[in-house]
């Protein structure tokens, strides 16, 4: 008897807070849309740059009909699909820390800050020990990656490290192949999720 692996749909929502805000923190029209069994992850992230700057990521199975996001006006894209690059997750995931990245390549550098990203997502498996790892790109719009990284702070204190985790190491390689600045995010628990002291929600990847 043959059987088939179910399969999930990432999404990243990147918006600013306003109109569109729902009360709770998630955006108007989002995963609410959703059944909660299909909806297998999500985690809202806070610009460090920009305190009304948001980013929501998703897991969900995937459906026949459109997604909300799929429904965003094409000239102003900001709800991407994302392809999963480079994936690695520790079972139980036990996570203090959870950041998001954003790149954007100049036109004719994608597959250049790809490999980079992905040559330094399989060096930060090995030295920061993450809880889970997710380098992935949008197929809305090719030159943006986004690397999500959950680590626990503990180890990384045991281990003498100074950061739990940083980007400091691929940003000489990587900064030459970029459109703009790199955009950091840090998780942003929502009030209906329930965070464990000390961790991340087991609903955040």
């Amino acid at each position: 008897m043959s059987m088939t692996r179910p399969l999930w749909m990432r999404g990243l929502r990147l918006y600013e807070t306003g109109p569109g805000l729902a009360l709770g923190g998630w955006p108007t029209g989002d995963l609410g849309a959703w059944p909660s069994e299909r909806v297998h992850a999500r985690s809202l992230f806070k610009s460090l740059s920009d305190p009304d700057r948001f980013a929501l990521y998703s897991v969900r199975d995937v459906d026949p009909l459109p997604a909300p996001w799929l429904e965003a006006p094409r000239d102003e894209v900001r709800d991407h699909t994302l392809s999963v690059v480079r994936e690695f997750r520790r079972v139980p995931l036990e996570a203090s820390a959870l950041g998001l990245v954003l790149f954007t390549a100049q036109w004719g550098n994608v597959a250049r800050l790809l490999a980079a990203l992905a040559h330094f997502a399989e060096r930060a498996v090995g030295f920061y020990q993450p809880a889970y790892l997710l380098l992935a790109r949008s197929q809305e719009e090719p030159r943006m990656s986004a690397l999500l990284l959950g680590v626990q702070e503990g180890a990384a204190l045991q281990a003498a490290r100074s950061a739990a985790f940083s980007i400091e190491a691929p940003l000489a390689e990587v900064t030459p192949l970029l459109a703009r600045e790199p955009e950091a995010y840090a998780y942003c628990p929502a009030p209906e999720l329930l965070v464990p002291v000390g961790g991340i929600s087991p609903y955040a990847v």
